[in-house]
């Protein structure tokens, strides 16, 4: 069985229901269908409905056994409109602002999953990744103990290994407090969707004091916050790759460290060296990057690549389910 495979079998145990906002657009049709016809999950397509049975007909898709949540005519209308301007009058929204946005299906589909009418959100075959997050940052927020939204890539590796990489898509250059909980958001995730232990190495071009500069520091100071916050999560840093990863290399730089020479989860200290470093272990090592997985949300809600398939979408609700334990 595949990560892929066992992912979407777990996410079929628990029984959840997901929400795709893009509810006219084929491809979220076809895996809406997908996962109905598994018994992977309820799902809900949110949108104008005549025009999501419309464009189903057209493309031979059957809607039957899912939900769609009409916007225009929704009774939930007014109550997310509420929600909306709770959520936002501080920052001078009007209550007439409120019930337009409310009319987006984006926003409308926020609204099911903070009132926990949905388990997880999945958008992004047509829109944007600021799309997706600026509705989930003003009406969702961050977790609990979590001021910060990021991502992370799990990379599976030719031999069947499985790695965490964050954050690689979100944040261009985390702050110390960000850096930490990028890496303890990371854990987490890394944790849910394997059942493997986390073994998290702050990533760094020096090796515990090999180097001297202010981007050193910065790591230092997140592993120490990630101490405090959560004692038992087994991170160390600051780190070079090949110490974090090689035994060997290990033993020589950093012989008393419970994390170097097998570490699996790996927080890179900024955006570039993220980005750069997902996609040269995806390219030269052949590895496969699945992500990016939105985490650090009060509930799971997650992008999607605007290149995705119907397959893609499911194998993301499925990772989105996941998230949805604590």
């Amino acid at each position: 069985m595949t990560i892929l495979e066992s992912i979407r079998s777990k996410a079929t145990r628990l029984h959840k229901t997901v929400v795709l906002p893009e509810g006219d657009e084929e491809r979220n049709q076809q895996a809406a269908a997908i996962m109905t016809r598994l018994g992977m999950a309820k799902v809900v397509l949110v949108g104008d409905g005549d025009t999501i049975r419309k464009h189903a007909d057209a493309g031979g898709i059957s809607l039957s056994g899912i939900d769609i949540a009409d916007v225009k005519s929704s009774p939930k209308l007014r109550e997310y409109a509420e929600l909306i301007l709770e959520k936002r009058k501080a920052k001078g929204m009007t209550p007439e602002q409120a019930a337009q946005l409310a009319l987006d299906p984006i926003y409308f589909a926020t609204c099911m999953l903070t009132k926990g009418d949905v388990d997880a959100l999945v958008t992004g075959a047509v829109h944007s990744t600021g799309d997706m997050l600026r509705p989930a940052l003003q009406i969702l927020g961050t977790a609990a103990g979590s001021k910060t939204a990021s991502s992370m890539f799990l990379m599976v590796m030719p031999d069947g290994r499985l790695l965490g990489f964050g954050d690689c898509a979100v944040i261009p250059d985390p702050s110390p407090e960000q850096l930490a909980d990028i890496a303890i958001a990371t854990a987490s995730t890394f944790r849910k969707l394997t059942d493997i232990e986390p073994y998290v190495a702050m990533l760094s071009f020096s090796t515990k004091g090999s180097a001297s500069h202010a981007m050193v520091d910065k790591v230092t100071q997140a592993t120490k916050l990630i101490h405090g916050k959560k004692p038992d999560l087994a991170v160390d840093g600051e780190l070079q790759f090949d110490a974090a990863f090689v035994p060997s290399v290990a033993r020589q730089k950093a012989p008393w460290s419970v994390i170097a020479g097998k570490a699996n989860c790996f927080i890179f200290p900024e955006l570039n060296a993220g980005n750069i470093g997902y996609k040269l272990v995806q390219r030269l090592a052949g590895a496969e990057a699945i992500g990016p997985i939105a985490q650090g949300l009060a509930k799971p809600a997650n992008d999607l690549s605007r290149g995705c398939s119907a397959e893609d979408i499911v194998n993301v609700c499925a990772i989105a389910i996941l998230n949805t334990q604590q």
